[in-house]
């Protein structure tokens, strides 16, 4: 009996230290798996629409790069409405995400909702686009092209191409962007500056287009029917509204690129296509490819850094000028 019931004590204690290395072994997965479960970086993003190749392949490159760093994306498409942005920060302040971005179809109207997400302690991203406000502090930073930058090159190329030409008087017309858009006026202002100097320049009429393919269209017949031959330059805003243009400037019997000067801003593979072929004469460059950028940079806010107020990337400009035939694919 002593030696079963000492067997037995034996076999207890053994019981005990296993169910105790068990719970310590069940304690230690539990760290484990809550530290592999530990909530990342979640970024909302409003998009404007998918309105042309830029913006569809800006939105493929925000997605692309919130993947690579691991960051959890709330997409939003507006569809050109401001009220569906505006909903769409208030559905991200109310899922309380880390980092807020969008890119702001217009500049004005964005107080009320940023000031949410300012009290709600959310930093903002403006993308590509500013927006105009009187309050201090609505936004972290400004991730996007020099818009202003981008109508000066378009007008630098105009002088040194009228020069090249020998021409002693210009007449533009010019089909804008999004009327009180950041891009719309920045590249009209860059551009007017530009020429300034240059007393053989004269802008016939600025006709909003709306950043739209099919606007473009009718802003070149309403401007060939009230200038015909008139016209020497079109300066188009972006690929979308010049590639628009083009059909409406041959149809009415005029070469494009040659009979009448075609200035253009964004660089897809579609206009670089169309320069290489002679009816756009240049391609002023704005990227869409800004992820890596938004990404990084919604990182620092997270974690309390400080980050520049703006944020522009590399550009370049492309023209017939140059030699374009080792030119790689843009991509968008």
């Amino acid at each position: 009996m002593g030696k079963k019931t000492g067997r037995n004590k034996i076999h207890r204690r053994i019981f005990k230290v296993s169910i105790l290395m068990a719970a310590l072994l069940l304690a230690a997965c539990g760290k484990k798996e809550i530290a592999q479960d530990e909530p990342g970086l979640l970024l909302g993003f409003s998009q404007i629409g998918s309105e042309s190749a830029w913006r569809i392949g800006n939105t493929t490159d925000i997605e692309e790069k919130a993947a690579e760093y691991g960051i959890s994306l709330m997409f939003e498409n507006a569809n050109q409405k401001q009220e569906n942005q505006i909903a769409a920060i208030r559905r991200f302040i109310a899922y309380k995400v880390d980092v807020i971005a969008f890119s702001p179809i217009v500049e004005d109207g964005w107080d009320n909702v940023l000031m949410e997400a300012k009290n709600a302690g959310i930093p903002v991203i403006l993308v590509d686009r500013d927006i105009s406000t009187e309050e201090e502090g609505l936004t972290a930073c400004l991730i996007g092209a020099d818009f202003y930058e981008e109508g000066k090159k378009a007008g630098e190329y105009l002088i040194k191409k009228a020069d090249s030409l020998g021409l002693d008087e210009v007449n533009i017309v010019e089909i804008a962007g999004t009327d009180n858009s950041t891009p719309m006026r920045k590249r009209q202002e860059g551009f007017a500056d530009a020429i300034a100097g240059d007393k053989r320049m004269h802008v016939l009429e600025s006709i909003d287009g709306d950043f739209l393919k099919s606007r473009g269209a009718e802003c070149m017949r309403i401007l060939l029917e009230k200038y015909g031959d008139k016209i020497d330059v079109v300066y188009s805003h972006n690929d979308e509204m010049t590639l628009g243009a083009l059909p409406e400037i041959e149809e009415a019997g005029f070469v494009p690129g040659k009979d009448i000067i075609i200035i253009s801003i964004d660089g897809g593979q579609e206009a670089i296509d169309v320069l290489k072929s002679g009816k756009i004469n240049c391609v002023v460059e704005c990227t869409p490819k800004l992820g890596k950028e938004v990404m990084e940079t919604a990182l620092k806010l997270k974690n309390g850094e400080r980050v520049e107020a703006v944020i522009h990337p590399e550009e370049q400009v492309f023209s017939d000028e140059q030699d374009l035939s080792g030119l790689a694919p843009r991509g968008y």
